[in-house]
């Protein structure tokens, strides 16, 4: 971890700390929670009807925790965490992923808050001047979110890990990752 990491900070009402070993399983559970199963179609961002099985475990989210040049940003509301996110250092840009909101609180803003949140702490702690992610191609609700926040559509794909089944079992053919990007300066 870099010397910024470690101190959490208040915006909102929100708590924004970085993830530790303890928090291991509250994490998954979130996660899964927004992107898997029945539970997750309380919310908006479920991935339900195209991937079954998990979107993550145990040992994905601890490499995250434990990876250098990356943060797990843990997101508490009245002592409860509600959201997290991945930042990842990669040279002149980060990388965000695993964004997870609590299903039941999808929809209130949340989502705008901790994503700018998280650019804000990607630029302060790396200084880095684009943000980029990878967005199932065919989830059109997502990428026109993002859009909204300034990320760009790049047209450059990369597989789906069909076969794999630590990224989810697919229901279609047709999955694959597209490139989004988003300047900080």
């Amino acid at each position: 971890m870099d010397s910024l990491a470690g101190a959490p900070t208040t915006t909102n009402g929100l708590t924004f700390r970085d993830a530790t070993e303890a928090d291991v399983d509250t994490l998954v559970a979130l996660v899964e929670s927004a992107y898997r199963g029945d539970s997750s179609r309380a919310g908006w961002t479920t991935e339900a009807d195209i991937l079954e099985g998990q979107r993550t475990d145990p040992e994905g989210v601890l490499d995250v925790i434990k990876a250098p040049d990356s943060r797990l940003l843990t997101v508490e509301r009245d002592g409860a965490v509600i959201a997290c996110c991945q930042l990842e250092h990669r040279g002149d840009h980060a990388y965000f992923g695993m964004f997870a909101v609590s299903p039941t609180l999808q929809g209130a803003g949340l989502g705008k808050a901790i994503i700018a949140e998280a650019e804000r702490t990607a630029r302060a702690t790396w200084g880095v001047t684009e943000m980029q992610m990878t967005v199932i191609s065919v989830r059109d609700d997502l990428i026109a979110w993002y859009e909204r926040r300034g990320y760009r559509r790049t047209g450059r794909t990369s597989p789906f890990p069909y076969g794999d089944e630590r990224f989810g079992i697919p229901q279609r053919a047709d999955l694959q990752f597209e490139l989004l990007v988003k300047s900080l300066v």
